[in-house]
Order: structure tokens, then sequence, then C-alpha cells
């Protein structure tokens, strides 16, 4: 194991966990000159940035080379431990496919068709999407396939879940009252009810993670948006919520800071690291 990470100041943190959609990015997949300066501050001060996403490694690749980040990445909502230096997976878990199916199976029958897409596992995985799914992330490149059987062709890391009808947050609790142990169910943004493999949060991702750079839960202060982001929260010794989060993340929070279009991570960082 790494030894632990020097900083500046007893008062801050060495681990900076940050969510990526509706935390650190900006609606229109950009980061903001002033979040690319704070986080050059933590830098600066001896601590890491890590980033915490559900989008899966391939899908984190090219932000990561804009925040120039060599590093770790946690992707796949926990699934993957990626090292951007080397472009290799330290860790990953697939889904099995027939539990995704069955899942999917017991969903429908309490809330009629869904659409579905999943994230095949691996550097280079596709994202697959069956008839009549839509992303609810256009510039994220994605697959059309020609029925849902197509979806299991190689290993999946997670399946994602839209209704034509159903909110989110509803889609989401009968998914979580059929699937059982089958599955994780989340939600980790508009449009995007998700099942990942049984007991893999981000905070499993987060704590591998740390592990490997030598921080605690004490030394960690998180930021995200969506209830995906609450297992990393309860992890963390700080969580901090954008004030465009989702209610239950606004709960549990720490703290509130404003927007991600009005530089919610920055301006707490700003903060921690004068």
């Amino acid at each position: 194991m790494a030894a632990p990470l020097a900083y500046a100041a007893r008062t801050a943190y060495s681990l900076i966990a940050t969510d990526l959609d509706g935390t650190l990015l900006r609606g229109d997949d950009t980061f903001s000159d002033r979040s690319l300066d704070a986080l050059a501050r933590v830098a600066a001060a001896g601590a890491r940035h890590l980033v915490v996403t559900g989008r899966p490694a391939p899908r984190v690749r090219p932000l990561l080379d804009r925040l120039h980040s060599r590093g770790l990445a946690v992707c796949g909502q926990g699934a993957q431990l990626y090292d951007a230096g080397a472009n290799r997976l330290l860790w990953s878990v697939t889904l099995d496919r027939e539990l995704a199916e069955t899942a999917l199976g017991k969903i429908e029958a309490e809330v009629g068709q869904v659409y579905a897409a999943v994230d095949q596992d691996g550097v280079d995985g596709l994202t697959l999407i069956e008839p009549g799914y839509e992303m609810p992330h256009p510039t994220l490149p994605a697959l059309r396939v020609a029925s849902r059987d197509d979806l299991w062709c190689e290993p999946i890391s997670k399946v994602l879940l839209r209704h034509p009808a159903l909110s989110d947050d509803e889609l989401a609790a009968t998914a979580r009252s059929v699937v059982g142990s089958l599955a994780t169910v989340t939600m980790s943004g508009p449009g995007t009810v998700e099942l990942q493999p049984c007991g893999i949060t981000k905070a499993t991702g987060l704590a591998l993670a740390a592990e490997h750079l030598g921080a605690g839960p004490e030394e960690t202060v998180a930021f995200g948006d969506m209830p995906n982001d609450i297992p990393m929260f309860v992890w963390a010794g700080h969580g901090v919520a954008m004030a465009n989060a989702h209610p239950e993340l606004k709960a549990l929070a720490d703290e509130v800071t404003t927007s991600n279009e009005d530089d919610g991570v920055a301006v707490v960082l700003e903060r921690l690291y004068p």
C-alpha cells in the first residue's frame, strides 16, 4: 500500500472525491476554468482528486484527459477501478447476465415494458441500447442493437433502464422492491435508473481506491448530486451536495454548495484550500 498522503493543513482533506455529471461537469460536458483552478489548488496542497462516477471507464477516459489526470478513477458506479496512466482496469466486477435478464423480467412484470441499455465491461467496452431506449446524455456514444438479446453478447458492468411513463423515483422504488439480491438498484441522473452487481456501490469503489492511495474516510470529502452518491457520502468524512442535487442526497449531506453550473465544487475547494 502507498504511504499516506501529505497535505498542507490539518483542516484540509487529503482526498477529494467528485462525481462528474451534475457535479463537477457542467451541463454541456465541460469543466469550468474556476473548477480546474480549484483542482490545481488541491494538487498544490499535496492532496489527490479522485473521480467517482457512474460512467464506465471508456466514457471517462476523454474527461480524465481534459483534467490531465493520469491516476485512478472509480467508474461504473464502483464496479471498475481504472488506472488512467496505464489505461487498464485494476479491478472490475461484472453483472451476471442471466441475473440481469431475470431482474428485468421481474421489473416488467410489475410496471410493463421498460427500455434497457448496458455498459460492457473493459476499457474498450461499448454502450449498447435496445430499440426504444433513448440516451439521457445524447453526447455519449452508444450502439443501437436489433433486440434485447443482443445486449448480452459480452460481459457487462451494469444495465440502464428507462420507463415511458414512470418517474425515475417510481421506477427505482419498484425495481428495488422486486429485484432483491439479484442486483443493486440505483438512480444516477435524470432518466437513469441502473442495475449493477449486488453489493457494489460508489462507496465500495471509493474505499478500494482510497486504500490504494493510503487515505481513509476521515480524510475524504465527497461531492455529488444524485442518490447513487449516498453510499459515498456515508463512507466519506464529509459529504457536499450540489444545489441541484436530489432531495435524498441533500438530506444526508453535511453541507450544500451552489449548483454545478455555478462552480459548486470550486466554491468549497477554495474555502478548504485558500
